[in-house]
Order: structure tokens, then sequence, then C-alpha cells
């Protein structure tokens, strides 16, 4: 990050200072590091003492003080020592937000903000890697696009970046505004809207309302990217005041694909069609949902001044997060979908549609899918019926709302279908009817922690 002097930092946040050394000689000290992570700070960092779920970040300011860290963003006041600083606030993260929009706005780049329902981080890494061929990109790293993660990742930015690719999540109304206030975003892209969330949000109008909240902060000369084969998005054709610019498979508007065509369960490959031209690519992740994400980074590229053949080869160097439909060919002739970073409905059918073009006996281990509210016994109940319409031939139901999974998996029809309460039940019965030559999928919500799962498998004899 730039170099921020304390008084800089006070100015942003209207922080009270609290400091044994003289006030003059604090206001001019330089802040080159801004963590919440105590184990990282230095003589130079800024440590935010955050309010967690399960930790408290200001019971360890005292351990910043005696490693001698230059200032602690607090909401508590505690005494500092080693000459170091206390900043106090009423809302850490609030002022951190605060402190965010300052340090973005020293930058006179174009900014790009991401949200949808399904598939944003996999969409964010697909833009940046096509905005990556033409210029230098700071983009979100994993699913830092909350209060928190939002401002670290700007506070990355150098002097270098030449645009910046910002993920925003949220699961409630006014989390997207919040952030769009801070990134102020030229261009915004919505993957698409589905029912990810719908238990605090209500209903897909409403989780459409939530993700639009990115246009609050954006310029009337923007430009709105959106999925065109969405049924929520489509109708914001005419209702938005910035330029709409559309991708999708179905619907053949300003980016579109067709050709598809799945290449084992490791690639796809089509036929984009863009105002430039056209041309062919081979993406290296299946699914016709990973072409909509490429598709979508095609439309931010024009946007951007992209060559057909930089956006090409974007597309083709792609390289996916970990856990994130990763194909793992194994040494005991398995091959793992390893999709555990997250799971809701539209996903898990996604994944499901890959699954199903395997080669050898279709496996799928799945879990709880979380936020779904009064509606998630119901959709539980539909992903069984759906692995059943793929003829999916072994079905693993893990966890909370399995019993669910297993009835809409039985009534249609499938006859392999197991339930466990826990991985530990399935590692201890279930681990040992997996062949050699199995495919086998494994996804469930973050709160599942599948991945553990995932390193059982591979270590099947």
């Amino acid at each position: 990050m730039k170099n921020m002097t304390i008084g800089e930092i006070i100015r942003a946040t209207g922080a009270q200072v609290i400091a044994v050394d003289g006030l003059e000689e604090v206001l001019d000290r330089t802040i080159s590091h801004i963590t919440q992570d105590s184990r990282e700070v230095t003589s130079n960092s800024l440590f935010l003492a955050i309010q967690g779920e399960r930790l408290d970040g200001h019971e360890f300011i005292g351990d910043c003080f005696a490693k001698g860290v230059a200032a602690c963003l607090s909401s508590q006041v505690i005494v500092p020592k080693n000459g170091s600083v206390l900043l106090l606030v009423p809302d850490v993260k609030k002022a951190l937000l605060k402190l965010a929009a300052h340090y973005r706005n020293k930058f006179k780049i174009p900014f790009i903000g991401i949200t949808g329902s399904v598939g944003k981080t996999t969409t964010k890494d697909m833009v940046a890697s096509v905005l990556g061929q033409k210029y230098d990109v700071l983009w979100t790293q994993g699913n830092y696009n909350n209060d928190i993660g939002v401002p670290l990742t700007l506070f990355r930015l150098e002097d270098h970046h030449q645009l910046a690719v910002i993920e925003m999540g949220m699961n409630h109304f006014g989390e997207i505004h919040a952030l769009a206030e801070v990134v102020r975003p030229q261009l915004g892209l919505i993957s698409n809207i589905g029912v990810a969330h719908i238990e605090y949000l209500g209903s897909r109008e409403g989780i459409m309302q939530a993700k639009c909240e990115m246009f609050d902060f954006m310029p009337e000369d923007g430009v709105a990217v959106l999925n065109a084969d969405n049924d929520m998005l489509i109708t914001l054709e005419g209702r938005l005041p910035q330029k709409l610019r559309w991708f999708g498979v179905e619907n053949k508007k300003d980016v579109y694909a067709d050709h598809l065509e799945l290449l084992g369960m490791e690639k796809t490959k089509c036929s984009v069609h863009t105002p430039l031209g056209s041309f062919d690519t081979v993406i290296p992740i299946p699914g016709e949902h990973m072409v909509l994400n490429a598709l979508s980074a095609v439309a931010v590229g024009l946007e951007m001044g992209l060559s057909l053949e930089e956006m090409k080869a974007g597309i083709e160097n792609f390289v996916p997060t970990k856990n994130r439909m990763n194909v793992m060919k194994l040494d005991n002739g398995m091959t793992i979908l390893n999709d555990v970073y997250n799971a809701n409905p539209v996903s898990m059918k996604a994944s499901l549609d890959i699954l199903s073009n395997a080669q050898g006996r279709k496996v799928a281990i799945l879990g709880f899918m979380g936020e779904l509210g009064e509606f998630a016994p119901k959709m539980h109940e539909e992903v069984g019926a759906y692995a059943a319409e793929k003829d999916i031939d072994l079905l693993f139901c893990v966890g909370k709302l399995s019993d669910k999974m297993v009835q809409g998996a039985k009534d249609g029809g499938l006859k392999e279908v197991y339930r466990f309460d826990n991985q530990e039940e399935f590692w201890n019965d279930g681990l040992a009817m997996l062949k050699k030559g199995d495919a086998i999928l494994v996804k469930a919500s973050r709160s599942m922690a599948f991945e553990k799962t995932v390193e059982k498998i591979q270590g099947v004899n």
C-alpha cells in the first residue's frame, strides 16, 4: 500500500488520539501496512481491533503494543505502550470503510464492481484474467468481499495498478450499498440473481434489490454488465441510468456464445460472438455456467478496450480458485470434482450437470446448503430430485436436511442413496463404497468444511 500518516488516518476516520508521546511527532508517523491479524503487525502497521463472531480484536491490542505497532484502531480505551498510538472510534468497521474510501480516492483508475448470487468469485477471477492481458490489475483475493475484505483489498492498491476488480458480497440489505459507497465503480457486473441468502432477503426480488445497490454510487455514464439469460436481471432493461451491456447463451444480445461442447469434466469449448467479431475458445473449466462467466469477462474486456486476441488469451489462461470446481485425478484411480468452497441450489445443480457428463460411475457427496430459511427443506429435496434426474449412480447426503435430499432422490427413482448425520459418519461407513474409476462430486456450504472429506478421499487405498 501507499504510505499514509497517522494524521491522515485521523482526518479520514475522525478518530480520537490516545498517545504517550507528543502529538506532533505522532501525526507524522507513517503507516505502510494495515491488518486485523495481530501476528502480522510490524512497527509500521495499523492494527484493526475488529469484533468478530469468534474473536475480539481488542483482546490482542496488548500484544500489538508489545511488538511496537505504530497504531491500533479501537473502540475501547486501552492505554498505549512502547511508543504506540491508540486511535479511538465508536465503530472500527465503519471507521475502516471511511479510511478505505479515503485511500481509494488516491487512485484515478477504473474500478470494476462484481456481485451475484452464484459464481461471483469465479466471475471476478475470470474478469481479472482477461483484463490482465492488457493491464496491471488488482483484484479481490479469495472471498475478501465484505466490509472488512473490501477495504483490505483496496489497501493493496499501488501506483503501478491500472485497474481494480472488486468483488462485493452480502446477505442483508444495505451491505452492498455501503461497499459501493467506498468503491464507487465505473463498471458494475451482476453475474446472476439466484436464491443464495434468501433467508435474510425474503425473495428473489429482494435479492435483486440488494445486488442492485451496487449501482447506487456508479456514475450515470458508467456501464452495467448483466446476464441476459437471468429472468430477473433481464427486467432491468430500460430501468437503469447507466449504459447496459448484456451477455448470455440463450439470449443473443451484445456478447453471446454458441456451439457449446463439454470436453470431459475438464474443459468447455464454445464460440464467442461480440460486436467486434467472433472467436472460438476452450475454457479450462467445465460447465455451461462457466461459459457465462467467460462471456461476462469478454463484455467487461470490450468496455476496457481489449482486442479479441487478448480476451481469448485471458479465458484460456484462466486458473480457478482452490476448491472451486477443481478436477483432481488421484493416484487411487478416482477423479474428484472438488467444489467444496460453497453451495446453493443453483450451483449444486450446475455441478451435477458436469458430473452427469463424467466417464465411469457418477458419485455425488452433497451436504447442507445454508441461508435458505423457510425454503431450505424444499430446496434440499429439489437438489436430491435433480441428482436422480441427471442419472447419478450413487448419492451420499450429509448433515442437516440430508433427509430431505434423500427423499427427493428416492422419489425421483435414484436407487443408491445414503444419508449420514455428519462427515465422520460418512468417513466411517461411506468411504469404503468408493471404487477405482469413480467420478466424485464433493460439494456443500462453506460451514460444512467439506475439504476434509476431499482429503479423506485422497487417502483412500
